[in-house]
């Protein structure tokens, strides 16, 4: 039920392979251990990605077989995901918060073979899963040490490159993969998800982010298990980014300090808590320093965009810019030109501010039936609205029901839900994904006018 597009890459081997003879040397992905951050450069991850194929191979895994990883957001995800990939197979992604019950049901309900434990806690939980689950043949430790018979991460590497196994190249129309969604009964619903599906998202998002390819840096602070995350990391690679894996909310504000991004994605919670932290700190202030603090505050608060404010107002939008915004953007590490916002609406105040502070939030709309992005903001070609979920991306067509339901079609509608034929049907009709939202169209930009289903 997918549309071919037109790129030039039929699925992401081949766009990593593209990353890896552009970015060779170039750092790719940053983790921080022991209070230092530690790089792998493209090079390096695709030689990784190479080892596990063999490794997986050597569990078994081949054309078909299912992957199943239960970890945060860090290189080894990235790795294993390629890695299977370039068996043909399929990844399925599992958060570390979910409970023991939650994980059983995917990996039994998708049939997976091999599953990857993030940490020895992971690990302990679900090392008795092959004697529960038919299709389980192994769970992988992929970091802590083992004290036992248990294969690793490093195992896998080591066996992969004594015993290298060739890459196998997907069908564009060939299943990544799925992610597990909970549906209105309460049940995890699996996503499949083509290669097509997400390449073609990263293609057209590509060219409405205003990226220096090969010389931008990125903080990935969203769950890599969510569809909006991980489809940015991929655009990121795409893009030649270097990206720092921040090492949590506590932690944001140091990180970005440290890394000094370019661009970062997160949701409107956190934008809502930098900036409650930051009038905070201006609360503190006193004297005509407070004072000017609050009239940038203001004025910011009624930004809107392209100078429709007038001369006057741009002229006080360049003093508040020197005075006071120079100061935010400093604080979150003085070279954030572009955040993106993603999983529920946000609120137009912050947008506003943000924007004048010269720290634009581009706000979309997607979901994880459409891998995920349908329209976003770009603030290039005067193409930025406030209040708005931006443009329609280049190949997707997008109708507005009689009763206002947004109707989606395009390459990165999913190919339907597992084992779910009638409700699929259910909500893919004509190739037009059914999406339960309600929107309009206005000037040629699309306004979601409900919160749930944002990126």
């Amino acid at each position: 039920m997918t549309i071919s597009t037109a790129s030039s890459h039929k699925n992401l081997i081949e766009m990593l392979e593209n990353s890896r003879q552009r970015y060779g040397e170039r750092p790719l992905y940053g983790t921080k251990r022991d209070g230092v951050y530690e790089w792998t450069t493209y090079e390096q991850f695709a030689e990784k990605v190479d080892a596990l194929r063999g490794g997986l191979a050597s569990l078994g895994v081949s054309s078909g077989d299912k992957v199943a990883i239960i970890c945060k957001n860090t290189e080894e995800w990235a790795v294993s995901a390629y890695a299977t990939y370039g068996l043909n197979g399929q990844h399925i992604p599992m958060y570390e918060t979910q409970v023991a019950k939650e994980w059983e049901y995917i990996i039994r309900d998708c049939g997976a073979k091999v599953l990857l434990a993030a940490n020895t806690t992971v690990f302990e939980q679900t090392r008795k899963f092959p004697d529960q689950i038919e299709t389980l043949e192994h769970v992988v430790l992929l970091s802590g040490s083992a004290d036992g018979d248990e294969t690793t991460y490093e195992d896998l590497l080591k066996k992969g490159r004594e015993n290298p196994v060739d890459v196998m190249q997907p069908e564009s129309q060939s299943p990544m993969g799925m992610i597990y969604t909970s549906g209105t009964t309460g049940r995890p619903k699996g996503v499949m998800l083509s290669h097509d599906n997400i390449v073609s998202n990263v293609i057209e998002s590509e060219k409405r982010v205003p990226f220096d390819h090969g010389n931008s840096k990125a903080l990935s602070f969203l769950p890599v298990c969510h569809v909006f995350e991980r489809m940015i990391l991929y655009l990121y690679q795409y893009c030649g980014v270097e990206i720092y894996f921040a090492e949590s909310i506590e932690k944001m504000s140091d990180n970005l300090k440290e890394i000094k991004p370019n661009v970062m994605t997160a949701v409107p919670r956190l934008y809502e808590k930098v900036y409650d932290k930051i009038v905070a700190k201006g609360s503190d202030l006193k004297g005509i320093k407070k004072l000017l603090f609050f009239w940038a505050v203001n004025l910011g608060l009624k930004y809107e965009p392209y100078g429709q404010n007038g001369w006057l107002y741009e002229q006080q939008l360049s003093l508040a810019r020197k005075l006071i915004f120079s100061k935010w953007k400093e604080g979150l590490g003085g070279n954030l030109d572009l955040m993106v916002s993603g999983s529920a609406a946000l609120q137009t105040r912050l947008t506003r501010v943000f924007a004048a502070a010269e720290m634009p939030i581009m706000e979309g709309y997607g979901l994880t039936e459409t891998s995920p992005v349908v329209s976003v903001n770009d603030m290039r070609n005067k193409h930025f609205r406030i209040g708005s979920v931006g443009k329609i991306i280049k190949d997707t067509e997008v109708k507005i029901a009689a009763d206002g339901e947004i109707l989606v079609k395009g390459p990165q509608v999913m190919m339907g839900y597992y084992k779910e034929e009638e409700l699929t049907n259910k909500v893919i009709k004509n190739d037009f994904f059914h999406t339960g939202d309600i929107g309009e169209i206005k000037n040629l930009l699309f306004h979601s006018k409900t919160v749930t289903n944002l990126l």
